[in-house]
């Protein structure tokens, strides 16, 4: 009989983190019970959500044959486990999000807001926008959507004539409000660099001043990608870049068969980076986790729709256009199917 292909698994099964960590293990069994083979076999292993926690479950993880890591979930974390990976040759599919730790041989598959805004600014410069504004909190998060909003409109050959960051623990959102309001740049577009209750309070306090008096698109991040936004009824109408709902929701549907409760968002992340490894161990290649392997230019496709890594440890994903409605997201722009129809 051949000789198991092992997989690594680091998540935090224990301590703060155990909320996420435990679905995600719950996902990444529901793809291998789906995909997997004879011949493969996942080796989970608790971090604790601690670097130290990560780096010796990555040494144990080496030690018992794994030849592919998938997480470990926070930046720190992957830190650590990085070095150790790379010294034994082994490649490390990452959940984070901070796309600083991505490098040759580890990639960021977290859903990073900057491939989401440079896709709804481009659908949005599409539709003869040309001038748009931004408002970001004083974070990592609201510079990292700042800076991509900046690139994009370099790229889409459009502006960026207005600027507002503002701390993340602001108050009195009326002020922010108003300097929308009487800005002279008269903006055409407004990204909205926050999610859930956040944004629906930002969204209201611009309808209180009057913003939405004008022709004025607001635009937002994969952290609009949950129920409810809708409610908001300035919202309504509102443009961002996600995932397609359909796959996520036949996913969620097996989930809660499964287990009787609701996956996290990030559940996605382990049951695709799980799934591909099933996929690429059962085509029966000598190596099936090489880095060549991994980086084919063609990608792959998952819950999170279509996905490929990069030689630089960055991952490009096929992302939808989706409108805010009152009844839930509805795609405007479908995501691709393949890279190539991305001209790439």
């Amino acid at each position: 009989m051949a000789q198991p292909i092992k997989v690594a698994l680091l998540l935090p099964l224990s301590g703060p983190g155990a909320a996420i960590g435990q679905p995600m293990l719950d996902a990444a069994q529901l793809a291998l019970f789906e995909r997997g083979g004879e011949r493969f076999q996942l080796l989970p292993r608790d971090t604790g959500g601690t670097p130290r926690g990560a780096a010796d479950a990555a040494r144990a993880a080496l030690a018992e044959g794994a030849s592919l890591i998938l997480g470990p979930l926070f930046a720190q974390e992957v830190a650590a486990v990085r070095p150790i990976a790379q010294a034994s040759g082994v490649e490390v599919m990452a959940f984070t999000t901070d796309r600083t730790q991505s490098g040759p041989g580890t990639y960021v598959l977290g859903l990073v807001p900057g491939d989401q805004v440079v896709r709804v600014a481009g659908f949005t410069r599409s539709r003869g926008v040309t001038r748009f504004a931004v408002l970001a909190p004083r974070n990592a998060y609201g510079d990292a959507v700042t800076d991509a909003l900046q690139d994009a409109a370099r790229r889409f050959d459009a502006r960026v004539v207005q600027v507002e960051r503002y701390d993340p623990n602001l108050a009195d959102l009326s002020v922010l409000a108003q300097q929308v309001a009487q800005s002279p740049a008269q903006p055409e577009a407004v990204l909205l660099a926050e999610g859930g209750q956040r944004v629906k309070d930002i969204a209201a306090a611009l309808r209180a001043a009057g913003v939405t008096a004008r022709p004025l698109q607001f635009l937002g991040t994969g952290l609009w990608d949950e129920p409810g936004m809708g409610s908001e009824p300035a919202l309504v109408g509102a443009w961002y870049a996600a995932p397609e709902t359909a796959p996520r929701a036949a996913f969620e549907a097996s989930f809660r068969r499964a287990y009787g409760k609701e996956p996290p968002r990030l559940a996605t992340l382990a049951y695709d980076a799980t799934a591909l490894a099933a996929v690429l161990t059962s085509m029966g290649g000598p190596q099936p986790f090489s880095r060549p392997v991994l980086t084919d230019p063609a990608g792959f496709g998952g819950v999170d729709g279509l996905f490929r890594l990069h030689p630089t440890g960055t991952v490009e994903r096929g992302l939808a256009v989706l409108e805010v409605t009152a009844g839930g997201p509805r795609v405007v722009d479908p995501a691709p199917r393949t890279f190539e129809v991305l001209g790439q």
